[in-house]
Order: C-alpha cells, then structure tokens, then sequence
C-alpha cells in the first residue's frame, strides 16, 4: 500500500509528533476493502496480519502500535515503555478493555479503530504527550474525553485536538433515547441533534465533541469528513453492515523529538 494512501492530519502539533488514519484505497471492493487492520470484523486474520505488518512498514514505525478493545466506554491506559504488548492482559493475554491511550514515550504508537465513531488525537503544544480516543455517542456521552484529559499532568489549555473521519450528522439517525442522554447531562446539547421524524433525530458527534474540547480549554481542528459519505477512503458501519475499521495513530518520533531537545539546550 502506498503511503500516500494514508490520511495524514493537518494541524499545528510539533513536526516530531506523527499521526496518520489509514484507508480503504486498493482494487480490493469487499466489504472489508483492500487494508482492514481490525481482528474482530470476521475478516480473514492472515490478510489482516500482513495490513498491520504493511502499516507498522509503511509508517516506518519503530514499534507496533498498541491495540486496544475498544468497548464504548471511558477508561483509558497509558503506554509506558516500548518492547512488549503494553494493552494485553498478562491474566488472560486479551488486549486491555479501553477506549483511549496515551503516552510520553518515544516511538509508541498510540492508536484506535474506527468505522463511525469518532477518533480524536491529541497532544499538547510542546510535544511530549500523545493521545488516541475512541468516541462513539456513548464514550461521549459518558466523558471518554473529559477522563483522559484528566490524566494528563499539565493544564488542559496546553493541549490540541484533531478529529478525525467520522460519521456526519446528515447520515446519523438516532432514537430519542440517545438524545435524553445528552440532555440528562447538558440541556446545551440540544443544538447537536435536529429532528428526522418523531422521536428520530440527525446527531452531530462533531458538535459534541468540540463543545467538550472547548469547554476544556483545548483548541481542535479538523471535523470535516464523513466515513459515511466517502465509500472510497473509509469504511461505515452504519452504511455497509459487517465491514472493516480504519486506525488513527499518533507518537512522537524520537529522531526529531531528539533533535528539538537538543536545540532548546544549545538556546539555554
């Protein structure tokens, strides 16, 4: 796969820090495209294998990213050292239940998968902390993004936000159970969600998840693409039913990470 078929973010994070969203490029129409990466999508594991390979590859990461079982909730993990499987349980050697990671190490690639739902990356200005969440409705409605910015050690307003493809309003049909959540925790989310038909309404995750960046003092960017309406970059589930997940990485790459620290101490 060529690398100029990744997704790369646009926006003013240090140039040491990295990110990228894969695709669904390739001759490969299926239902799970040309470059699934997800295990869990009844996908053929060998072809699934040799994607995350040809990621780790193409990125030219030092180590493979860390994969976590996302399950719509608002736990996060840290990553704390690179050389082994950090997210998988050494009780039942299944990846760690969590919807977030984040890490100050070098080189270790945060990273979650995404076919609707909403993944937001972040790190802060000066480049030493990195962040991939996982935000469906229920994630946000519950705080993914408010409990992992609570663990970062610094002020909130150091920090920067992009958010990546993720199912726009005008195709996210919703019950009016989904709407007494978010008005159950702020009445303010009422502007998210516009009447369909009665008791349905069109849902806005971007609008909600700027609203909590906001209110946490965190700049974002991003916010314009739809995984829905794009068939030919990204995968839906709300569009296709069983099909593949796309991944949103972020690290700090140590070769220029090095270089910038080197520089500040040369200023001192």
């Amino acid at each position: 796969m060529d690398v100029n078929e990744y997704l790369i973010p646009d926006w003013p994070a240090p140039d040491w820090i990295k990110s990228a969203v894969t695709t669904r490029k390739g001759k490969n129409k299926s239902q799970f495209g040309s470059f699934n990466i997800a295990d869990h999508v009844n996908d053929d594991l060998n072809n699934v294998t040799k994607n995350r390979a040809q990621l780790i590859k193409d990125l030219e990461l030092k180590n493979s990213p860390q994969w976590i079982e996302q399950i719509h909730g608002i736990k996060s993990t840290e990553l704390l050292s690179a050389g082994e499987m950090l997210t998988v349980d050494p009780q039942t050697n299944k990846a760690v239940c969590a919807d977030a990671s984040y890490t100050k190490q070098l080189d270790l690639p945060c990273v979650v998968m995404t076919a609707d739902c909403l993944p937001v990356l972040l790190t802060n200005k000066s480049g030493t902390w990195v962040c991939a969440i996982h935000a469906g409705w229920r994630g946000l409605c519950d705080g993914i993004i408010e409990s992992t910015v609570a663990k970062y050690e610094g002020a909130s307003n150091e920090l920067i936000a992009w958010l990546g493809p993720a199912i726009s309003q005008k195709y996210f049909e919703v019950g009016h159970e989904v709407r007494e959540k978010f008005l159950a925790v702020d009445k303010k989310y009422a502007d998210a969600f516009k009447v369909h038909k009665p008791n349905h309404y069109m849902a806005d995750l971007y609008f909600i998840a700027r609203n909590k960046l906001s209110c946490l003092t965190i700049k974002s960017y991003g916010g314009k693409l739809c995984s829905y309406d794009d068939s030919k970059r990204f995968y839906s589930y709300r569009r296709d039913g069983e099909t593949g997940r796309m991944a949103s990485l972020i690290w700090i790459e140590k070769l220029r990470s090095t270089q910038h620290e080197k520089k500040c101490n040369d200023q001192k």
